[in-house]
């Protein structure tokens, strides 16, 4: 089997201090990791929503928490403090024919 190095995607790292105390980059993932967090539960409060009064208000909180979430996101992978995993074209044309064969399946395709 063919072993291809996985590619990080990621810009150059906005240096922090390196010490015991929390630094900017530190906070930063702290408040990323709790939205994705609030996101999810969001999530479920809507799911198992009573009323649509209350359905509309945690929607609302949702797409808040989701906007702040991405922008955190987007903040920190300027500043080179998240990577992701650069996606291997090949894999990807497998897992869309994969699933695309399934399209058959569904009862209303």
């Amino acid at each position: 089997m063919n072993q291809q190095q996985s590619q990080k995607v990621q810009n150059p790292e906005t240096s922090v201090p390196k010490n015991a105390q929390m630094n900017e980059r530190d906070f930063i993932n702290d408040m990323l990791a709790t939205e994705k967090y609030m996101t999810d539960a969001y999530c479920t409060a809507m799911n198992e929503a009573s009323c649509d009064h209350l359905y509309q208000d945690v929607s609302t909180i949702f797409n808040e928490s989701q906007d702040c979430q991405r922008n955190l996101y987007n903040l920190m992978f300027k500043n080179g403090w998240y990577s992701i995993e650069a996606a291997d074209q090949q894999k990807m044309q497998q897992t869309y024919q994969q699933f695309s064969g399934y399209t058959n399946q569904l009862p209303y395709h």
